[in-house]
């Protein structure tokens, strides 16, 4: 089917991806630009799977001082080559990755980073939780499993909602940028400080 410049142009700005994967995209998708967005993200995940063994040594760490200069944050964000280091796209996701972080404060970038034992306390609050509610124990473990999901949402970076756009992840934010870029790209580690946080 044909597709219209304006359409492909408004993907483009949206994704950020190139003319002819946005052009692709909305073709796979019947000209439904939502649908496009989808095919693009998933083209992102299979990017990073097909990439995984690759280094991504190359990249930026960028600094982001809230208003008010009360909270600021570093955060470490790699790629594979300096070119899409210094592209517009790679420091706007970067610059918005921090501003997340500072709004959000996560405490691990992926549910793969949270330490066993943070898991197996919160597996257990969960269950006592779940059952002090007197609800029966295969009833208890779906409870657990949709409780921990939103443990993730809160305190894992790639699973809480983007700041700018709730219907989207960070991780889905990150896809978007690997379909995108053609890159593995990866955000390797952060700091974030608070004026006074150790005194409380």
């Amino acid at each position: 089917m044909a597709v219209s410049t304006d359409d492909i142009k408004q993907l483009r700005r949206e994704t950020g991806a190139g003319i002819m994967d946005c052009k692709q995209a909305l073709i796979q998708a019947g000209g439904d630009l939502q649908e496009a967005i989808a095919v693009l993200r998933k083209k992102g995940i299979e990017v990073a799977a097909k990439r995984e063994a690759k280094t991504a040594a190359e990249g930026v760490v960028h600094a982001y001082v809230h208003a008010g200069e009360k909270i600021g944050v570093l955060v470490e964000i790699n790629c594979e080559t300096d070119f899409v280091a210094r592209t517009e796209s790679f420091r706007d996701f970067a610059k918005n990755v921090a501003m997340q972080i500072a709004a959000m404060q996560p405490r691990w970038i992926s549910p793969d980073d949270v330490p066993e034992e943070a898991i197996a306390r919160e597996r257990q609050i969960l269950t006592e939780q779940a059952r002090a509610e007197g609800k029966p124990d295969h009833i208890v473990e779906q409870m657990v499993k949709g409780r921990l999901a939103k443990f993730y949402a809160q305190n894992c970076l790639l699973h809480q909602p983007y700041i700018r756009d709730d219907s989207i992840t960070i991780g889905d934010l990150l896809n978007d940028l690997l379909a995108a870029t053609g890159e593995k790209i990866i955000i390797r580690r952060f700091v974030r400080y608070q004026v006074g946080e150790e005194l409380d």
